[in-house]
């Protein structure tokens, strides 16, 4: 079994080819963007293909499946068959099951709309740095899945009593020492009627790079429990003991010093997403005549809705309530629109904050953890006001 420490230099690495490799291996970065659809986006990582979505082509509530940043923890599966693929669903259940595509198809379908993010979203920004793919803003996009609920197929194999978690096997390939890639729900989370199994993605076959023929779908939980390429199964009465559910995707159960070391003993896995903010107009760097500055972006919190975002131009001194406004829907992010006036040439930073449901509000400062996770703090944009 590969380390956690060594599994994560490995990610670090492929993070590290897009930023640092030489003009020549840089240039096959848009051909492989390319090549699974992607070639708006940047390129974090070409083998497994982590993609990240600019944030000014994040302006819409529905992201766009060829605009979708993709995450990837192994290369993606060869010679994907929807009519000879199968899902097999066993462990504590009385019935174990191999039910087709198309059996599921025959399963009532229902439609979540969901925004999913990439836990590490932002990890680039964390000081000190991290291992793991450095992704920045755009590791986050929304979309509207449709499939069977997840609770129908556990129904049909007749779960145990004894179930406690269900876990949930991928049909990635294998990539060097790195284990099979495996993640586990609970039991409570997997029989949720939004929890599904999804078979099409903005009305259209789930791409193959973001899943086909079937993906697991866990709205407001942190994207890598909606497994990709979804083809087994497992009830447990127990914990897993995959890599990923054991040592990965594990988070400090208190506030730890930046670089601080953490014991084993002290992580808790991941599960839910945190309140953000993200300005997605104007970009930064933008300049604007004296006047009035149009501000917009989305906010999202996960299992939470989105209560109120506030605007600040003096650098959190004092802050601006914006309107909330377009489509609404649990799970996703909501739009958020403000004006302001600079009557005077001058350098703006704006920042957003977003407060959700509960009353959970984006930090000043992150919480810093040693896997990057979660990165949430106020976003920002400096923008330029200049004279005639």
């Amino acid at each position: 079994m590969i380390s956690r420490r060594d599994l994560f230099a490995q990610l670090a690495m492929a993070g590290a080819v897009a930023r640092l490799a030489p003009e020549s291996l840089l240039a096959q970065a848009p051909s492989a963007a390319q090549r699974f659809g992607k070639e708006k986006l940047i390129v974090r990582s070409m083998r497994p293909p982590d993609f990240e979505t600019p944030v000014a082509l994040l302006d819409s509530f529905i992201t766009p499946n060829d605009l979708f940043y993709l995450r990837s923890h192994l290369p993606i599966p060869g010679q994907l068959d929807a009519a000879a693929w199968a899902l097999k669903v066993g462990g504590e259940v009385n019935s174990p099951l191999s039910l087709s595509i198309d059996e599921i198809k025959k399963l009532p379908a229902v439609t979540v709309t969901v925004t999913l993010e990439c836990a590490g979203n932002g990890r680039a920004f964390f000081e000190p740095g991290v291992a793991g793919v450095q992704w920045e803003k755009g590791a986050v996009s929304t979309a509207r899945f449709t499939g069977a609920r997840l609770s129908d197929v556990l129904k049909r194999a007749g779960v145990k009593t004894t179930a406690k978690n269900v876990e949930m096997h991928a049909a990635d390939r294998p990539l060097g020492t790195m284990p099979a890639f495996v993640r586990q729900v609970p039991m409570a989370k997997a029989m949720h009627p939004d929890t599904i199994l999804a078979y099409a993605m903005n009305g259209q076959p789930i791409p193959i790079v973001h899943g086909f023929p079937l993906r697991a779908i866990v709205p407001g939980w942190e994207g890598a429990y909606s497994v990709k390429w979804l083809n087994a199964l497992n009830v447990l009465d127990k914990d897993s003991d995959s890599f990923w559910v054991a040592t990965a995707y594990r988070y400090p159960n208190r506030r730890i010093a930046p670089g601080a070391a953490v014991d084993a003993r002290d992580m808790v896995p991941l599960t839910g997403l945190v309140v953000k903010s993200l300005i997605t107009t104007p970009v930064a760097g933008t300049s604007f005549a004296p006047g009035k500055i149009a501000i917009g972006g989305f906010a999202w919190a996960g299992e939470s809705d989105i209560a109120k975002v506030d605007i600040s131009i003096d650098n959190g001194a004092t802050w601006a309530p914006t309107r909330l406004v377009g489509e609404q829907a649990k799970y996703t992010w909501r739009r958020f629109e403000h004006t302001f006036t600079v009557s005077t040439p001058q350098s703006v930073l704006v920042l957003s904050r977003a407060t959700d449901s509960k009353g959970n509000a984006q930090p000043a400062v992150s919480q810093w953890n040693p896997s990057g996770y979660l990165w949430n703090q106020y976003d920002s944009v400096r923008v330029e006001v200049k004279g005639a």
